[in-house]
């Protein structure tokens, strides 16, 4: 869990408005992010684009259909399960019923690109909506704070 995990540098800290970009460049980021996420509901957002980042590096085709298959089950599908897996439960994302059908219909022969236009579009609404938020939060400005063993 998040608040076990060492408090990173404030420069790195600082750092992560810039950007939503450069707050997932760092793990710490990600993390915060991430906790932050949990707290409003919609950690799917975080999970989907991490999944597809990683989906992105497959270089066989047997893992590409079983990764795609999986990505599809955990977050794209209409209805998809609300399942613990390793304590995170996962919910549908939120997109438009067309890019949805887009991905419904590559998941005969699934691309390492099937995911793009979806990933797109989470992560414009983390970065509009979502990561805006993070930097006024309690998370976030915790982390600003000087830590007690300085």
């Amino acid at each position: 869990m998040y608040r076990k995990a060492p408090k990173p540098p404030i420069d790195e800290v600082v750092s992560w408005r810039q950007s939503l970009k450069k707050l997932q460049e760092s793990k710490t980021g990600q993390l915060a992010f991430r906790e932050f996420l949990r707290t409003e509901y919609s950690e799917e957002n975080i999970l989907f684009w991490l999944a597809c980042e990683e989906y992105k590096t497959i270089t066989t085709s047997n893992e590409i259909a079983i990764a795609a298959k999986r990505i599809y089950t955990e977050f794209v599908q209409v209805d998809a399960p609300r399942q613990a897996v390793s304590f995170i439960t996962q919910f549908q994302i939120n997109i438009d019923c067309g890019t949805r059908q887009e991905i419904t219909n590559s998941m005969s022969q699934p691309t390492l690109s099937c995911f793009d236009k979806a990933q797109r579009l989470i992560y414009k609404l983390m970065k509009k909506d979502c990561y805006p938020r993070f930097l006024k939060s309690e998370i976030y400005q915790g982390l600003l704070e000087p830590s007690e063993a300085s």
